[in-house]
């Protein structure tokens, strides 16, 4: 009588007594558990998914896909959160039926599969909030990046690792849109009540990380946690600072500083305890990166055991060429939290005393600084603004807004209103104040004038953080209404007003009002907003 033949395991003392059951997988090829970082990479050489660098980082390439696909991510429509979850365009609605029917299919896949990665990893530093995860993929360099991102548990746990919530990734897997309900052969599909996550149809690592922290976004709410798109540091006096902001606007480059600690570089959670990160490591944008400018993140860039995305290597030397962007302007690395040498053991720190919303304002008019009062925090987390440039399309000059609600809409499930009151109640409970810093652009919009200075952005900081501008003298931008500080040591005075970075002050004032125009239509879809934040816009 035939026996049933086991498939051969990998690392046996890595693996979890809780097997693949539970996923509803019966592997037939080979299965590597919780492998660390040398052995991952070693597969994935061998498998022939990227190539090493010159200093030992593992290069990936993702093409096709080399962002987020936000069009293809959807949310499975049951009756246990139908109700929580602000449906539209970003929480798109697929049926149970349809999702077990691609389920079904991912699970074949899967079980055909010649290998399959396994790694058991945690998402949240505070243990009375953490998810335990398990993900599973047939590519192992996707298996290093998100051992990279989450928090890896100790040898001693992994035996008895219990996931609490599935990603079963398949990034050549291509979704039947007729058959499994989805908008392409892409997909990125949650099931809340199921607690299992499917991702397919792309090789871009981010998919990875941020569902789960769309995940997050869902359940802290329900725990009284207020769950944020931020980065975090902590200065030697504790004094924590949290940075919001969309990508690009400097989330990572100004919480990586070496006088203070870094929490974390993303996503983070503030609950009655104070603030936590939900990773293990940071995923920064590292297209034009020099030494000179980040020194900290430069270094990760140098080190074996970081994943680098999309960027171009010179194939003689293998250096990283970091201003070439003929893959994509989206160059990322992912490295460990400690490959930051300041970076806070735990993940963990007090209450915030400040509280940073990042812009880079393209259009050139909002000032870059400004302290905000209740109300204008509200309105401006709310807006959540940033503006992106036209980049290389013929024929567009001017700078494309982007209003992305509580700095990070795509990631949100209940609706912004209800993050941002859990903000308010946060910040007065606190008393932390609010900063709003443009990182963009000065003297002009983009085309014309130029991008402000690192220097200049990270001495306005110093000064935030250092109650420096506690008591400084004023003045009041007639347009947005916001108060802007007139002095700050290491800057000059004339870059503080914006107005005054113009070589025609009518142009700049015809800007301003366009762009405050902008920031009222968006506003319009907070219709039940009380009228003290809705008033607290812009009036031009």
């Amino acid at each position: 009588m035939a026996t049933e033949i086991e498939p051969q395991r990998t690392a046996v003392a890595r693996d979890s007594n809780i097997g693949l059951s539970r996923q509803g997988l019966t592997p037939r090829g080979e299965m590597h558990w919780n492998l660390l970082a040398p052995d991952l990479f070693k597969a994935a050489a061998r498998r022939d998914e990227g190539e090493f660098a010159d200093m030992g980082p593992f290069v990936a390439v993702t093409t096709p896909h080399t962002g987020r696909s936000p069009n293809d991510k959807f949310v499975v429509k049951e009756s246990s959160s139908e109700k929580d979850v602000d449906w539209g365009k970003i929480n798109q609605p697929i049926s149970p039926e349809k999702y077990q029917r691609l389920l079904s299919d991912l699970r074949n896949y899967l079980n055909d599969s010649p290998e399959l990665f396994v790694e058991d990893l945690y998402c949240g530093a505070d243990p009375a909030y953490r998810l335990s995860v398990r993900y599973v993929s047939p590519n192992a360099w996707h298996m290093a990046f998100v051992r990279n991102m989450f928090i890896r548990p100790d040898q001693r746990d992994l035996a008895a690792f219990d996931p609490n919530f599935t990603v079963l990734h398949a990034p050549e897997f291509q979704a039947d849109p007729s058959r499994h309900g989805t908008r392409s052969g892409t997909f990125i599909v949650l099931n809340l009540a199921e607690r299992t996550i499917l991702i397919g149809g792309t090789r871009y690592a981010g998919e990875l990380k941020k569902a789960m922290f769309t995940v997050m976004n869902y359940l802290l709410p329900k725990q009284d946690v207020l769950s944020m798109h931020c980065s975090a540091n902590v200065g030697k006096a504790g004094d924590v600072c949290l940075f919001f902001g969309l990508s690009g606007t400097g989330k990572t480059t100004l919480s990586t500083e070496p006088n203070r600690g870094l929490i974390g570089d993303d996503e983070h959670g503030w609950s009655e305890d104070g603030v936590f990160n939900f990773e293990g490591g940071c995923y920064a944008k590292v297209i034009n990166l020099s030494p000179e400018t980040e020194p900290d993140i430069y270094r990760t860039t140098q080190m074996f055991g970081t994943v680098l995305e999309n960027v171009v290597l010179d194939q003689v030397t293998k250096k990283v060429k970091f201003g070439d962007q003929s893959i994509t302007e989206n160059t990322r690395a992912s490295y460990p939290l400690n490959y930051i040498r300041n970076h806070v053991e735990g993940g963990r720190g007090g209450h915030p005393r400040n509280v940073v919303f990042l812009t880079a304002d393209a259009f050139g008019v909002l000032p870059p600084i400004a302290k905000l009062t209740p109300e204008q925090a509200m309105y401006y987390f709310l807006s959540g603004y940033t503006a992106k440039v036209a980049g290389t399309e013929r024929g567009v000059k001017e700078p494309q807004p982007t209003f992305s609600a509580c700095f990070g809409a795509a990631f949100l499930v209940w609706h912004p209103t209800k993050y941002a009151k859990m903000l308010g109640n946060l910040l007065s409970a606190h008393r932390a104040n609010v900063w709003l810093i443009n990182t963009g652009w000065s003297g002009g919009p983009y085309g014309t004038g130029k991008r402000m200075k690192l220097a200049h952005t990270r001495a306005m900081v110093h000064a935030a953080l250092a109650g420096d501008l506690d008591s400084v003298k004023t003045d009041t931008d007639p347009v947005f209404g916001l108060a802007i500080p007139a002095e700050i040591k290491g800057v000059p005075n004339k870059v503080l007003n914006p107005r005054d970075t113009w070589p025609d002050a009518a142009a700049y004032d015809a800007q301003a009002r366009k762009l405050a125009r902008m920031f009222r239509e968006n506003f319009e879809q907070f219709g039940s907003v009380d009228s003290a934040t809705k008033n607290a816009g812009p009036k031009g």
